[in-house]
């Protein structure tokens, strides 16, 4: 590649990217872990590093913060996020994978201690109580009962496809 394609590439913008794991049990609660470096909850996951694609960074953030893979079914959320809703005033792309927790999966849940102090399984009704609104509409989507297919979200709202 030329110095001057090098120069164009380096000027384009540039986003982040995350990877979270939607883990439901039998009953259909969902799976918050509760982070030492920020307030509140979130479902597993995290940044996806250079390379990686989300679906390996989703896998790589459960292994490292919940102590197993857990089995995924696929893609249900893609989350766009403007820059005034990020730490770092970047833009960033959230992807989020389903997944079913085995009866005895939460027993196994194996925390990083200084990474996640807490883990708990919510009723989706209650989400709005340990999640930021964003994050809530976002898993809210996912989680409906008339919910199906992926859904393309923009700061965790549906949508207008007019």
């Amino acid at each position: 590649m030329s110095d001057s394609e090098l120069e164009f590439f380096d000027s384009l913008p540039r986003t982040r990217g995350a990877a979270s794991a939607l883990l439901r049990d039998d009953t259909g609660r969902v799976l918050l872990v509760k982070p030492t470096y920020r307030s509140g909850w979130g479902l597993p996951g995290g940044v996806i590093e250079m390379g990686e694609s989300p679906l390996r960074a989703c896998l790589r953030e459960c292994a490292e913060e919940l102590g197993f893979t857990p089995s995924l079914s696929g893609l249900v959320c893609v989350d766009w996020l403007p820059a005034d809703a990020s730490p770092d005033r970047r833009p960033a792309t959230v992807f989020v994978f389903a997944g079913t927790l085995a009866p005895d999966q939460f027993a196994r849940v194996r925390l990083p201690p200084e990474e996640l102090s807490a883990a708990r399984l919510v009723a989706p009704a209650r989400l709005v109580d340990y999640l930021p609104e964003p994050q809530a509409r976002r898993i809210g989507a996912c989680v409906s009962p008339t919910s199906g297919g992926v859904h393309y979200l923009e700061h965790g709202r549906p949508v207008r496809w007019s």
